[in-house]
Formats: structure tokens, sequence, C-alpha cells
């Protein structure tokens, strides 16, 4: 498997970056734009593997796709791929095309790569079961999933888990159904899909964590992609592990339900300047700046595990450079992404010389070392990155299967060298 070497920085460094177009948007403006009769805008589109599996699904069904444009005759024109839909390794765009697939007239069948067939599917079929859909997976509760054919009637969904991608599958299959739909779940989501609909005059914010879905067409819009903040926590984490070095990240989402980061950033003792300038059909984007300082163990738990779920493995790298323990409790969920990333974690930090062990639903990091090391990404993007993070720490750290990192960020290794080589 290929390699890459990373090292870090001569001194401290002051970069003013961008970053790739956010992942979780990038689904959902694909989605709702082929969902719409008409033509859409669609531009600042995320460039990784997933969102072209996303784009890629959506031509099966008979959505004209590229060049900043969706066109579509409605949801109502996609017709039958006639073979298994393949979501590679998007767990994203599986579980949204389940919910839009769910209220068409004729059976679809959705498959993903080794590590997609391997995740957990079963979460979807009593939240679609309510509106009518008939959800079907393996015994294993996990993919093929076969789903459609069915009509869908509005009812009130709970969701046990605070789930956005479940919330939004159920969301894309009530616009379908006859009569409206409330959706409740516990809080700790990104609730990008739910903002947009309420731009779009699909839907209205309840008491709670409750949101009402009113059926009917989407409306062709202009969907302007911002930065994705999940990327930008890689740039920002360099920064903050080097004391006198600054980043500031430009028009990133700041959806609430993704500022999980930045609380534990905070936690931790670094200077996190946030800037709001604009939105994207009601939901935040803005400006960040991060400014290294002395890192401090923190506690990572509760609803706050749901709102850094993805940047954990990058946190565990910045726990093993700050003075204290770190503990992640509440966070079995990342037992079931792309790797075992309590597992993956744990290893890489063990790679890396840190003093790390695993728990049954997170991890304890012992922080204040980090050495040269070799890291197996294990084909887990977050692995992969966050371990090319630590390299101004530990001095060098080669990746084997770095080429991972394709899948939400190609060429992130030359962005982040650029980012060092801004040395003062």
């Amino acid at each position: 498997m290929p390699t890459t070497t990373l090292r870090g920085p001569a001194g401290p460094f002051i970069a003013d970056a961008g970053v790739p177009g956010d992942k979780s948007l990038s689904h959902r403006a694909l989605f709702l734009a082929a969902m719409a009769d008409g033509e859409s805008r669609v531009t600042g589109l995320g460039p990784g593997r997933d969102v072209a599996s996303t784009a890629a699904a959506l031509r099966l069904l008979g959505a004209t796709v590229g060049n900043g444009r969706v066109s579509s005759g409605g949801i109502g024109a996609w017709r039958d791929a006639g073979a298994p839909i393949d979501a590679g390794n998007s767990g994203t765009t599986l579980r949204l095309l389940a919910g839009a697939l769910a209220g068409r007239p004729f059976r679809s069948t959705l498959v993903g790569d080794e590590s997609l067939m391997r995740r957990p599917m079963g979460r979807l079929v009593g939240p679609l079961g309510a509106l009518g859909a008939r959800v079907e997976t393996s015994d294993a509760a996990t993919p093929p999933v076969s789903v459609g054919g069915d009509r869908l009637v509005g009812a009130d969904v709970t969701i046990p888990i605070a789930s956005a991608q479940v919330r939004s599958a159920v969301a894309l299959a009530a616009l379908q159904a006859e009569g409206a739909s409330t959706i409740d779940s516990p809080p700790g989501y990104r609730d990008h899909t739910e903002r947009w609909l309420m731009s779009l005059g699909l839907g209205e914010r309840l008491e709670g964590e409750r949101f009402r879905v009113h059926p009917g067409p989407v409306p062709p819009a202009v969907y302007d992609v911002p930065g994705d903040p999940s990327s930008a926590a890689y740039l920002l984490a360099a920064a903050a592990l080097a004391p006198g070095a600054s980043v500031t990240v430009r028009r990133i989402s700041l959806n609430p339900g993704r500022s999980g980061f930045i609380d534990v950033l905070r936690a931790m003792g670094v200077d996190v300047a946030i800037e709001v300038t604009g939105d994207v059909l009601g939901d935040p984007v803005g400006d960040v700046r991060v400014r290294g300082a002395a890192l401090s163990g923190v506690r990572i738990d509760g609803d706050l595990v749901a709102r850094t779920l993805d940047e954990i493995p990058l946190l565990a790298v910045l726990a093993a450079a700050a003075e204290g323990e770190t503990v992640v409790a509440d966070a079995v969920e990342l037992r079931v992404k792309e790797s075992d990333r309590v597992a993956t974690t744990v290893a890489m930090l063990r790679a890396l010389g840190a003093e790390a062990e695993e728990a049954e639903d997170g991890f304890r990091v012992v922080g204040g070392f980090l050495s040269p090391g070799e890291v197996e990404s294990e084909g887990d993007h977050r692995i992969a990155l966050a371990a090319a993070v630590a390299a101004p720490v530990a001095g060098e750290v080669t990746i084997d299967g770095f080429e991972a990192t394709d899948v939400s960020w190609p060429g992130f290794a030359e962005v982040l060298e650029q980012v060092w080589a801004s040395s003062r």
C-alpha cells in the first residue's frame, strides 16, 4: 500500500486558507436540486469521492449533474436505475437515497464498497416505516438496502439517536407523503436539511427538536456551498498544535451542529475568533481564526460527541500533545464509521508513541508526548488526515494508505504543507 511521509514546519506560521466545499451540504444540495422540477445552480461542491457518489447515483435516476447545474424533471420523473445503485464509501449517499427513493413507485437496491457494506442501516427501517415505507436490509441490518414502491402517509416520527442522516432521510421521504409529518430526536445533530427546507417553504421548526415537513414539490434554487468545517478543523488544529502559529479559514459553514470542535478547542485553551459573514438559505457561514497555545486535556461526552464525531480522531491528536488526560465517552457510534474509529484512533496514537487505551464507548489519552512513527489508515480518511496533522509535534509521520483522504479532500497534503511553509 502506498505511503506518504510528512514533516512539520520549521517554525511558527501564519496562514490564510480556504477549504473544499462542505461535504454534508454538497450531498443535500445535489439531492434537493435533483428532486426539483427545473434547473438549480449548485456551486462550491466538495471535490471528494463521497460527493461524486451522490452525483453518480442521481444521474442513474435521471438527473443531469455538472458544470454548476443540476437539471431534473422533478422527483416524479426519476426512473428505475435498473440495477443496484452503488453509494461507494458514502453513508450519507446511501441513507439520503433511501429516504428520497422511499416514495418512488419502483423498488431500488442500494449497495456500497466493502466498508459501507458493514455499516448499520437498520436505523432507517423504523423511522421510514412510520411513513409507510418498506425498507429491507441484510440480516445483519447492513446493506444491501431495498426501498421504494410504497404509498407514504404523513406521520409523527421519533428517531432514537441524534442522527442528521436519518432525520434528513425521513425529511426527503416526508416531502412525498400525503399529509404533513413531524420529526423528533435527541439534540446534537446538524440541521442543514431542515434550515434549507424552511428557506424553501417546505418546513417549520416546532418546540424542542421537533420539525414539521410540509409535503410538496421542491422548487429549483441556488446552492452556493460554503467550506467544510470538518476539513477546516485539520488546518485549525495545525495552528492549535504550534504556539505562536495562526490560521484563518474563510467562509466555512458555522451551523451550530458543527460547532463542537470549536467548543473543544476553547476548552483546551486555544484562542479562537469567529466572524459570521452571511448565510446560505438560512445556514450561517463565516471565518474562523485559531492561534496556537499550550493545550490542556478535556472530557468529551454527551451531546458534545454528536457535534464533534467526525473530528474526534483529530482531537485525539491534540489530546496527545496536551497537558493532562483527555477522556472521550458516549461515542460508541465511532465503532461503526468507515473503520472502528475507537480502535483505529487508539492504534494511531500508540504508533506515534502516545499513551492511549480503549473503552467500550470511547478512549482515554494521557497527553504530553508524540514521537515519529508509521500509522495505518485502515482505509479511513479521518484517520489519515488526523495523523498528518500530528507531524509538527511528532517530528515525522508516515501514513500507509494516505490515498483514503481523497474521500473528502484530494490534495490535502499539498495544502497542509503550504500552510506549514508560511513560517515567519
